[in-house]
Formats: structure tokens, sequence, C-alpha cells
């Protein structure tokens, strides 16, 4: 038995409900009472597990009120703690004081399902604005998204330091770049940043909400584009969780063509951060650089697959495209030539002493911030915690340890060094293990038809993005329609360590740490 089951088990005994309807058989489910929701917490707290998503479910449809889910994981391991809201009672036990990522997760359960976490701190709205009508609760099925949405007057309520020499220092929404909508508020004394707030969901698109209109096939259109810089781990999570639904088995040559996806992703991206985190740094030559290495990765997607970032090339039951000799061929002299001019410039940001200067001991998460914060992927392991479920929670041919023998970096300084660094040891890797999957990808189909899941169950999948864990989670509907899909990108939980690290640093750095952390708004603005 797993261990995280094994404790709830010890605790609620048959109390505690499984769920045979939750897919894979892998990820256990169970309900407690309302009353016990906040002692599974203590007991998943005690199991040393992590908070990896906090959610809620309108179940109206099936004759049921609300859910709301908890999951957690240990290693490789994940369970889902669920409790029942009558639809004439909408309150329960907030998490917040167990676990700080249900900070803002239940503050965004209140916001977009209107469910109240009764003993949460913070009563103020997330993702929804002020400007809302009071009761307009998108996530509902009440709620028409056909309509617009009428506007009231209201005013965000941001949290200040006060005091002698205390200055306040607003940025954003609107930034000087390209980069999407985030507001910023810093309390200064002098140049030290003593207090940061973050003021997020300018990106909401109604994601979530949209999911449930469209078709099963239709929806990994969508989950490829809650962040367009992740578009294939998000397509590949949503599409793993409706897969473990309808009992469909993609071939082995898709999820390998899946996995060679996935890693371009990573090392397109990996670039790019490598080359920001030095332009911050006023380092410019490196941005230029890197920009030129990723522009390479991106053109061959574009030749061999049709997209520059393989946007919609995963779909529910494979792939739809594949590669032959030629490409390959060419893949593989793209990784010679990307190894040798990455290696140059890895040795002179290493050797770079104004550069070190910058990014040594700046933007700090330490480890035991990390794992209370239950922060994932980079972040998580520039910062002690061995975190990666290509390792913990792999698919093929990520399952094969002994063949791919995939090296995860972990560092403890938890500077924005170390979330550099961290990216340059994944770019060598994934430089590694992609030569691997094309000198050995199994022949054979790269789709098989998936049928319509049951009524009434869900499907879990997680997925290392490169920013870190992508989790989906999928509920049918009484006519095996899509009742729910959350969607947890890494940003929902890393977003939150940046405000943290930041503090003690001067106001200058505070570019450098956002762009090392580097999270998603669109992701995380669902």
């Amino acid at each position: 038995m797993s261990m995280l089951k094994e404790a709830i088990i010890s605790v609620f005994g048959e109390e505690a409900r499984f769920d045979e309807g939750q897919h894979p058989v892998s990820v256990s489910s169970c309900v407690v009472k309302r009353g016990r929701f906040a002692e599974a917490a203590r007991v998943m707290k005690k199991a040393y597990a992590l908070l990896a998503a906090e959610w809620a479910a309108d179940e109206t449809a099936f004759g049921r009120g609300f859910g709301i889910y908890a999951c957690y994981r240990w290693g490789a391991e994940y369970l889902i703690v669920k409790t029942e809201v009558p639809s004439d009672d909408l309150r329960f036990p907030s998490l917040a004081k167990k676990f700080v990522p249900a900070f803002r997760f239940e503050r965004q359960i209140q916001s977009l399902m209107g469910i109240t976490p009764t003993g949460h701190p913070d009563t103020r709205p997330w993702i929804k604005f002020e400007d809302w009508p009071a009761d307009a609760w998108p996530l509902r099925k009440t709620f028409d998204a056909s309509k617009p949405m009428a506007r009231v007057p209201g005013e965000y309520a941001w949290v200040r330091a006060e005091g002698e020499g205390v200055y306040e220092i607003p940025v954003g929404p609107v930034h000087a770049g390209i980069i999407e909508p985030g507001h910023f508020r810093f309390q200064a004394l002098g140049e030290d940043v003593i207090n940061l707030e973050a003021r997020l969901g300018y990106v909401h698109k109604g994601i979530e909400k949209r999911f449930e209109s469209l078709s099963w096939k239709d929806g990994a259109l969508l989950a490829g584009r809650v962040s367009g810089d992740t578009t294939v781990a998000h397509s590949i999570a949503y599409c793993m969780a409706l897969e473990s639904m309808a009992g469909c088995s993609p071939p082995e040559r898709a999820y390998w063509l899946r996995a060679l996806f996935l890693e371009r992703e990573r090392i397109a991206n990996h670039l790019g951060d490598i080359g920001a985190i030095c332009n911050d740094a006023a380092f410019a030559f490196m941005i230029f650089q890197m920009s030129r290495l990723r522009e390479m990765i991106v053109s061959t997607n574009q030749k061999l697959f049709g997209h520059r970032f393989i946007m919609d090339r995963v779909v529910p039951g494979g792939v739809t495209v594949d590669i032959d000799a030629a490409g390959k061929k060419e893949i593989l002299t793209e990784m010679d030539m990307l190894s040798k001019d990455f290696e140059r410039l890895v040795v002179i940001y290493d050797e770079h002493s104004s550069l070190e200067d910058r990014v040594r001991d700046t933007g700090i998460l330490t480890p035991e911030r990390a794992r209370e914060l239950c922060v994932v992927g980079v972040v998580a392991r520039a910062s002690g915690l061995n975190l990666d479920c290509r390792i913990f929670n792999p698919f093929p041919p990520f399952d094969q340890h002994h063949y791919l023998e995939l090296d995860v970096p972990v560092l403890i300084s938890g500077d924005v060094h170390a979330r550099a660094w961290v990216r340059i040891q994944e770019v060598r890797e994934s430089i590694r293990i992609i030569r691997k999957f094309l000198e050995d990808m199994p022949e054979g189909e790269i789709a098989v038809p998936v049928a319509l899941p049951r009524p009434d169950i869900s499907g879990f999948a997680a997925v290392e993005g490169w920013r870190g864990e992508i989790i989906y989670w999928l509920q049918s509907g009484p006519h095996s329609e899509v009742n729910r899909c959350m969607v947890r990108d890494p940003s929902s939980v890393n977003w939150l360590a940046l405000e943290l690290a930041v503090l003690g640093n001067i106001v200058p750095d505070f570019p450098l740490c956002n762009k090392s952390f580097n999270q998603s708004y669109s992701g995380h603005d669902l």
C-alpha cells in the first residue's frame, strides 16, 4: 500500500471512502467528511507530503452539491482527498494553516466558485477582479459565459508596509516590453525591498470554463493554448488524463515522439531564459547568442513538425506528425552544433566576474522555504528539492530509468545563479537524451482512436514541463461530456515564492529575480 493512502487509512479508517472512478488506478482518491477535511491535511503534512493543487467542482448535474479537492504528493505518489459541500451551505475548512499554497488556491475557489474557506486569513478576491459583480461565480454551471458581465465600482485592498522612510513603487500591470501584464507593488526602505505583493489575473480568459463547452477532442487544442510557451507539456498532460479515463494506451512510438517534443520545448525555453537572465544583469551579449541558438531549435521544429512550438501535434491517442530518417539525421546534426556553441557560451557565463557578482546570493529561496511553499520545477531543484515527474511519474520512454539514466540537477543555494545553472544542466541533459530517443525510437503507429469516457469518472495526469510539474484533472459529466477541467500550471505555486525570494534584495535586482523564476501569467490566470 502507498504511504499517503496508508496514512489516511490509519487515521480515518473506513470513514475515508476510496473512489474507484478515479483514473489511473495509481492515483488514489478518497472522500472524507467536511468537518475532517483540514484534519486530512494535517495527516498529509505529518507524512511529509506536498500540496500539489486544490480546486472545486460544481457537481450539481449529478444531483450532488460541490466537491472540494486537494491533491497531495510525496515522491512518486499522488493522493486526492475530496470533501462534499451541499448547495445550501457553501463552506469548507481552509487548509491555509497547514499548507501555504492553499492561501491562493482557496482565494481562487472562493472567487470563481463562490465557496467560502472558513478560517482563511485573506478574503480578498484572486483572479476575480474587484469590478466584477459580487454574485458572479464563473465556474458554476448556472453562470452564462456567453453574456457580457456587468461592471461595478471596486478597488483592490493592497497590503502595505508603513513607517519612517518607507516608500512604495508600483510596477505594471503594463510593462515596458512584450511580456504579459502583472501588477507588482513594492515597499522599500532606501534600496532594500521590505515587502512585495503581486496582483495577477489580467490575462484571465476563462479557460477552465471554456473546457466545459468543448468536445474532449477539441479540449486538447485549448490545453495547448493555456500557456503558449508550454504547448507541448500542457497538451500531453491533458491527453494523458483523458486517455486514463478512456482506457486508451497510445502506441509506443507516439510516446517517444511526445518525449522528443517535450525535450525540444525544454531546450528552447531554457536557452531563452538563460539569455534573458544575463540580459537583466546588463550582459546583452548572452541574450543575442542564446536567442540565436533558440531560433535554430524552433526553426527546425517548423521544418520537421510544421510549427515553431510544435503546437497541436499532441492529440488524444498519440501524435499527428512522425519523423523519418532524414529528419532524425537533421536533428542529430543540430544537436552537435547546439552542444558545441552552447558549451562555449557556458564558459563565458561562468567566467564573467561582473555577471557572477549580480547572480550569486541574489533572490535566495532557501530549501526550507521552498518545501514550505511546495514549489516545483527549476525553482524547486535550485533550492534543494529533487522533484521531476520524468523520474517520479514517468511515461515512456522516461520510465526506462536504466536506459535513459536521466540526471536531474539539484542545487541548494537557491539564488539566481542556481536557477540559471539548473537550466544549463537541463539543456545538456536534454541534448543527450534526444540523441538516445532518435537512435532507438521504436517503429509502429503514431495514434489510435480514443473512446468517450464513461459518465462521472475522473482522470489525472502530471507532466514535467520546462517550468515544472503540470497537473490536469478531468471529470466527465452525466452524458460523458466535460464537466470539469482543472489546470494547475507550475506558476500557480511558484509565483508566491518570487514574492518571498526578493525580500532583502535591492530594487534593481527585482527584474533579475523575476526573470530567473520566469513564471507564466497566462498559465496562472485561468
